[in-house]
C-alpha cells in the first residue's frame, strides 16, 4: 500500500505522519511538475555563494523523488537547466553541470532499488560529451525499470520544445490538414506521458518561466513561498492535499481534483 511505504520514511510522531494520512491515495495527482527556484535566495540569505544554494538543493532533488515514489505518483518532472540558464557566469554552469554529474553517479543504485526510470527532455545533444555520457548511463541503466517515471528537463525551454516538435512534424511527412493537437502532442519531448495535473513552483514567484508550455495547458498551479533547498516531503505533502481539495474543469466541465486524465 502507498501508505505504508510513505509511513516507512517518517519517524514515528512526526508532523508528516498526520499529513500522509490526509493523502487520497485514489485521487493522486498523475505527472507531477516543479519549477526548483531560490537556490540563490537561499545562498544569499545565509551569505554564501550561489553555488552553494545549488548544492543544497540537491538534497531537495533526493528527498522529492523519493518521497513521489513512495506516494505512488506516476511521472515526476523537474526543472533544473533552461535554455536561458547558459546566460549565467560560466563558473556557475560548470558547477551545475558537476553537480548534475555527481548526483547521477550518486543516486543510480537508489533510482534502481526504487524501480525509477530516469530519462531526460531538453536538447540533450547541446549539452558537454561528459554530461550526455553520465545521462546516457542513467537513462540505459533504468530503461526496464517500470516505476515511476523521473524527467529531468535540461537545456530546456517550452517555445524551444514546441518548434522542435514542429520541425519533426514536418519531417515525417504529415500533411498540415492531417496534424491536430494529438498528433503534434506525438512529437513533443514528453510524446506517450501524460500531461501535467500539478505544477508546483517554489520560491513564491507567480510565472511559468517557459516550462512546459503545451502540456501544462489544464495543469493546477500550486506556489509555495519555500525556497527549493528547503523543500523536503512536507512541502510536496501539503501540494497534493491542496491539488485534492480543488475541482478542475478544463473549460467548463466540473472535475475532481483527481482525475488525471483530460
Amino acid at each position: 500500500m502507498p501508505l505504508e511505504q510513505v509511513l516507512t520514511s517518517i519517524p514515528s510522531g512526526h508532523p508528516d505522519e498526520a499529513l500522509a494520512r490526509q493523502v487520497n491515495f485514489d485521487r493522486l495527482p498523475v505527472h507531477v511538475a516543479i519549477i526548483m527556484d531560490g537556490n540563490g535566495r537561499w545562498a544569499a540569505q545565509r551569505h554564501l555563494p550561489r553555488v552553494e544554494g545549488h548544492r543544497a538543493g540537491i538534497d531537495a532533488v533526493r528527498d522529492t523523488v523519493e518521497t513521489a515514489a513512495r506516494l505512488g505518483i506516476r511521472v515526476l518532472t523537474l526543472y533544473a537547466f533552461s535554455i536561458e540558464n547558459w546566460k549565467r557566469p560560466a563558473a556557475e554552469v560548470s558547477t551545475l553541470m558537476l553537480l548534475l554529474k555527481r548526483y547521477l553517479r550518486s543516486e543510480l543504485n537508489t533510482l534502481l532499488s526504487n524501480d525509477i526510470r530516469f530519462r531526460v527532455i531538453g536538447r540533450m545533444e547541446e549539452l558537454g560529451r561528459d554530461v550526455q555520457e553520465e545521462l546516457t548511463t542513467a537513462i540505459d541503466r533504468t530503461a526496464k525499470n517500470s516505476g515511476m517515471l523521473f524527467n529531468i528537463a535540461l537545456n530546456y525551454g517550452g517555445r524551444a520544445e514546441i518548434v522542435d516538435a514542429a520541425r519533426r512534424a514536418m519531417e515525417s511527412g504529415l500533411r498540415p490538414e492531417d496534424l491536430d493537437e494529438e498528433r503534434f502532442a506525438g512529437f513533443l519531448y514528453t510524446a506517450g506521458q501524460p500531461d501535467p495535473d500539478l505544477l508546483i513552483r517554489t520560491s513564491g514567484e507567480m510565472r511559468v518561466s517557459n516550462y512546459l508550455l503545451w502540456q501544462i495547458a489544464y495543469a493546477e498551479i500550486y506556489v509555495t513561498e519555500t525556497l527549493w533547498p528547503d523543500f523536503r516531503r512536507t512541502h510536496l505533502l501539503e501540494a497534493v492535499l491542496a491539488y485534492q481539495k480543488r475541482e478542475r474543469r478544463y473549460g467548463g466541465i466540473k472535475a475532481p481534483a483527481a482525475i488525471g486524465a483530460q
